[in-house]
């Protein structure tokens, strides 16, 4: 709708302070008259043309003069790193090179707004890793408001000033990247922004407007800030992120906020070892930072510690829609 590809059946979009769709209005303004550019996730390259042809093309349909066709093209291809590559066949070209062609061929007529569609998918872990980077640090060069379209939680925080969080077609919530993996306000942002701890318990008291002490399914006590109103004895949705939890040996006399744990699984990844652990009959993943971290042992005895504040109370359900 934004690309004036779909029809919308109501209300309106307005692109720069001009209104692009308006249904009750009679007002569509069609695609080629929106100044938009976009990057598709098949590349949509021409085989048949050169870098620099792919690139020039947009020019070339709205008759500039050959001379701001080599400036611009010339301009955008150093922007991307393709300088060298201006005459190269498109066919010649790796996945990473096709999308800066296409990214290039999007921004080089000056569009007021740049639209991405996963355009990063269809290539390997490494050269996603740094092409975020690249396309971070492009935006930031030309200032151009970007809609980002993806499915990878990673792509979204790393790159997005607002992440829009959507589900079956309706926004949950609008923020930071942030705001929404702190203070998830529903579970389905919770689950989807990284990965959460989400355990049911229900409210004992609550104190402080948005502080409560929820009783967990295995029977601790755990204190949490809740995203939603509740009050006692409601059913709650605990979220704790894994990184907000200590682990470490077993401690004869667990303090406050401390509870006896066994491992039961264990992921070294790197840069930190992933655990899973039983909880009184609930399970718990926690990762331990660090190379050089304590390895516990499968089945071992470990203690757990949780700050007050690491635990979050977040509505169980969707709602239909949230406000900006």
């Amino acid at each position: 709708m934004l690309a004036g590809l779909e029809t919308p059946d109501a209300g309106t979009i307005a692109i720069g302070g001009r209104v692009m769709s308006d249904p009750a209005g009679g007002i569509f303004v069609p695609s080629n008259e929106r100044s938009i550019g976009m990057v598709f996730q098949s590349y949509a390259i021409w085989p048949h043309l050169t870098v620099f042809q792919n690139v020039a093309y947009p020019l070339k349909l709205r008759h500039e003069r050959r001379e701001t066709i080599a400036r611009r093209v010339g301009d955008v291809l150093e922007l991307v790193g393709l300088t060298q590559d201006a005459h190269r066949s498109a066919t010649a070209l790796s996945g990473g090179q096709m999308q800066r062609v296409a990214l290039a061929r999007a921004i080089v007529y000056n569009p007021t707004l740049l639209l991405f569609d996963e355009p990063l998918s269809n290539l390997d872990l490494k050269l996603r890793e740094r092409l975020r980077v690249e396309l971070k640090q492009l935006q930031v060069r030309t200032g151009l408001t970007s809609v980002y379209v993806t499915h990878d939680q990673t792509e979204a925080v790393e790159l997005g000033d607002r992440v829009v969080v959507m589900n079956k077609g309706r926004v949950i919530q609008i923020a930071t990247p942030s705001e929404l993996y702190r203070r998830p306000k529903t579970r389905f942002v919770a689950e989807f922004i990284g990965t959460a701890n989400i355990l049911r318990g229900t409210v004992d008291t609550v104190s402080g407007g948005d502080v409560a002490m929820v009783r967990l399914a295995g029977g601790h006590m755990l204190s949490a800030h809740a995203a939603v109103t509740v009050r006692a004895g409601d059913a709650a949705d605990v979220v704790i992120h894994p990184e907000d939890c200590l682990l470490v040996p077993q401690v004869a006399e667990p303090a406050a906020n401390q509870w006896s744990t066994r491992v039961t699984a264990r992921r070294f990844q790197g840069t930190s070892t992933r655990y899973t652990v039983d909880w009184n009959g609930s399970e718990l993943d926690v990762v331990v930072l660090g190379t050089a971290a304590a390895q516990l042992e499968v089945g071992a005895g470990a203690t757990l510690s949780i700050a007050p504040d690491a635990a979050r109370i977040v509505a169980p359900d969707d709602p239909e829609t949230e406000a900006a």
